[in-house]
Parts: C-alpha cells; structure tokens; sequence
C-alpha cells in the first residue's frame, strides 16, 4: 500500500513536532504545523516554514482543543493526525473522533480500541495474567468487598516477607482515580480496615465509584521498558529491544534513558540480566500479539533486585526516548532506524515489512534530557530566558531542540521546561557514559531570569548520575 497522497497533521509542539515534520519530509509526505500564541517563537514554527512553507503552519488557541485541531485539518486538507505524545497521544475518545468523523482520518497510533482497552490499568492487569505475564502482586479488578480486600492485603504482606522485604507496605487505591489521587500506603493489617474504608468513601464522593485496588508497593527496582512495533494486521509485533528508565526526579519525571536496559557485558547483576531482557521482551510481545497491537508502543516493567520483572502498564504512542531504541537497532544492516518514521508509515497503512530476525543490535545509547528546572529546589521549573545554546558536533550524538539557535528565547510557562534532548551512542557502557560526560562538559547553556539571576539547569545532575547508569 502506497503511503503518498497523504498529509499529516502534526497535532504537537517543540521537539516531537521537528522531529515528526522531518520524518514526514524524508517519507516526501506534506504536513501540517500547529502554534499557540505562546509557542510564537519556538524553533518548531521555523522549522515547519522552513521544511513545509508558510501555508505549512496554523496558529491554534489550544493544543487540546479538540475541534479547533480538526478545524484545522479540514481547511488544511489533511488525511490523518499525528499527536506526538502528551496532550492527546492516549486519548481514544480522540483517536475515535478522528477515525470515524463524516470526513475519517488516519490517527497515526495504535487504533482507538487498543488504546481504550490498553489505557484500562486493570483490563491491562488482567490481560496479562491470563497470558502468564507476571504483573505486580495485587487485585486486578476492583474491590467492593471489605473481607475480601483484607483477605488480598494479608496475602500481600505474606508475600512480601517470603521476598524478604524488611518494611513490607501495601497500596490501597481508588480504582477510578487517576494522577495520584485517592491513594495511600499501609505498613501493617492493623491500620489496614480503617485506610481501606476511607479510600472507599473517598472515592464514593469523588469518583462515585467505591471500587478499590489493593496492591503490592514495590520500593527498590529498576525501571525497563520493551519497544514494540507493529503494522496495522496486528499480526507481526517486532521488538526494538529493551531501555532503562531508572534515572528520575523525585517526581518520578524521567530524566536520562538507557538502551539497552542492562548490559550483564560491563556490569555483574545477582541475576542472569539477559533472562529478564528476554523475558520482559517476550511477555511484551505476546500481549501485543493477542489484542493485535497495530502502530509502535511502550510496555513498562519494574525489575527488583533478584531479577523478578512485574509489567506495570503500556504506554499507547510514541515515547519521548524512543531514539535510544533506535540509536541501537539496524534492520537488515542498515543502521538509519527513526522509529517515528516506522510510526507513520505503518500509521497509514503500509506494511511492517521485516521481521524479529531482520532486527539485529548493537552498543549503548544514553539520552539525556536536557531541562531548565532547580534541581536543588525540589526540581522546580526554571522560568527565563535562554540567551545561548551550542552543543558539540560528533558522528555519536544527536541532539534534538525547539530552542530557537539564532535569537534568545523566552520558555513559555504554560508548558514543561523541556529544552533538547541529547542522544550519545558508544560501543560498550563506558564509552558511551564518557561521550556522554563529554558532551555535558561540551554543552553551552546559559540565559537569565527576569531578575537577571543566571538560569537553572539540570545539567549538574545528568552529570552527577551518569557514573552509576544500569546498576541497582
């Protein structure tokens, strides 16, 4: 199935938006770009008139306005949306509006079923377990039922002292919550009844819904993550390996990614490392295969000391560190992998066109995200503007910005700090570590606050943690 006819409609801003106009020009596609008034002089505006024209670019009032974007579409005369990730990546009451409005377009996802019943945490949890993926302990449906609660929760803190856990501790959650809310953590049975029945009340009054989960709280692990491909048969899932996500803020923001997610190579583990990879990449897999997974996705693991892996959910889009991924793939020897390209064109209907045994791997890639936030203040944003921003040029990094190289630029704060993200490939573990060290000394970043005070970054803490990256 031939792809060209069709133009995109690149429902984003900032970085993923650059990086979805050029994998549209490289595929000879046309596009559509979206701004706010606020996003006026981001770098992604120059780069959509650069690449597509000025016709190329709509001002929007919203990028969450929903009708203003298909508003948009119709006058552009675009065939399918691409939402990049955040706003509405993972939305299937969008994705269904897109796909089956009088005037249907491709939603360049996953189809709007999957991303429904993928989005359900506990149709997810179910899911897996009746394929024998292992899921983190707990109920995977909601508790009505107050005997019956206690009875998962005495079984959770059986559990875990088998495991060995010194300071065992189980989640009580609003089933019908969500960001946090109506959630709290309980150390022993003792106090159990008395959270269970206030989380129940809580989410009566809040969700109308006193549906609870009671499930295992997991403190030391490590962070993985499976990328999954697949064209719009559903029938062919492939896998670009595994990440670490481990590195994080301590509002478990992520902040430097690693493929692959260990490397028994350069690093002794407790347990067989290439185990779990394979395990985690085959469970992935199969799930994908049995709701038909269509278009390119995450599936997240948490991994603990002794090597146990327990899914923790999927993610329906594109991911911010996809290029990790692709940094370290070939596909039948040829290394130019751009996942967000794959993304598009089996978004619109090719086919996959290579199989698991096509995909071959090799080195370390390491992603930093490169951010204006205090890390000394509780990782707060960071609010100025940025007078300069350089990088150094190696064969092994790529660095993606919207930050304008050519004029300073004031950061919008009616959106994340995000700045660049920089993408460092190196043989083995420690090269790569020392490129990336040696980009961050390279890297120039520098700007003002409105007090003239010099700007924040985190610059100090990528650095800071990249000594210890993939171990436990």
């Amino acid at each position: 199935m031939s792809i060209q006819g069709n133009k995109v409609l690149i429902a984003n801003r900032g970085e993923i938006a650059i990086r979805i106009m050029r994998a549209c020009t490289e595929l000879e596609l046309p596009f559509v770009a979206l701004y706010t008034k606020e996003d006026e002089y981001s770098g992604h505006v120059d780069e959509a008139k650069r690449l597509g024209g000025l016709e190329s670019i709509y001002r929007i009032h919203n990028y969450l306005d929903a009708g203003d974007i298909l508003s948009v579409a119709d006058q552009a005369g675009a065939t399918a949306i691409h939402p990049g990730y955040g706003f509405f990546s993972e939305n299937y009451r969008f994705a269904r509006r897109v796909s089956e409005r009088d005037r249907p377009m491709s939603f360049i996802g996953p189809s709007w079923r999957v991303i429904r019943d993928l989005g359900d945490k506990i149709n997810t949890k179910r899911l897996a377990r009746s394929l024998g993926v292992p899921t983190v302990p707990g109920s995977d449906r909601a508790i009505y039922d107050e005997m019956e609660a206690e009875a998962i929760a005495e079984s959770l803190f059986e559990f875990q002292a088998n495991m060995g856990i010194k300071r065992p501790v189980v989640l009580v959650k609003a089933s019908a919550g969500g960001g946090g809310m109506g959630i709290d953590e309980v150390e022993d049975m003792a106090r159990f009844r008395q959270t269970y029945r206030r989380i129940r009340n809580y989410s009566l009054r809040t969700f109308n819904d006193e549906g609870v989960l009671i499930e295992q709280r997991v403190f030391n692990f490590n962070h993985l993550e499976v990328q999954i491909a697949s064209d719009r048969t559903g029938l062919n899932p492939v896998h670009f390996g595994t990440r670490n996500c481990s590195v994080q803020s301590p509002g478990l923001q992520k902040r430097i990614e690693v493929a692959p997610g260990f490397r028994p190579e350069n690093l002794r583990y407790e347990f067989d490392a290439q185990k779990v990879m394979d395990d985690i990449t085959g469970y992935s897999l199969s799930i994908a295969r049995e709701i038909k997974y269509d278009n390119v996705g995450t599936w997240e693991w948490i991994v603990t000391p002794d090597g146990k892996p327990f899914l923790m959910e999927v993610n329906t889009r594109i991911q911010v560190e996809n290029g990790v991924s692709a940094d370290i793939a070939s596909i039948r020897g040829n290394k130019n992998v751009d996942l967000i390209r794959e993304q598009i064109r089996i978004g619109l209907g090719e086919a996959l066109g290579y199989t698991q045994a096509d995909l071959t791997f090799d080195g370390v890639s390491i992603e930093y995200r490169i951010i204006a936030e205090d890390t000394e203040k509780g990782f707060s944003p960071w609010v100025g503007k940025i007078e300069e921003i350089s990088w150094p040029k190696h064969d092994w990094c790529s660095f993606h910005t919207h930050v304008p190289l050519d004029r300073p630029y004031q950061i919008p704060t009616e959106y994340d700090p995000n700045l660049a993200l920089a993408i460092i490939w190196g043989k083995d573990l420690d090269e790569a570590k020392r490129r990336g060290l040696e980009f961050l000394a390279e890297l120039k970043l520098n700007g003002a606050d409105s007090s003239g005070s010099p700007m924040k970054s985190n610059i100090s803490f990528l650095v800071d943690r990249t000594e210890n990256l993939l171990e436990f």
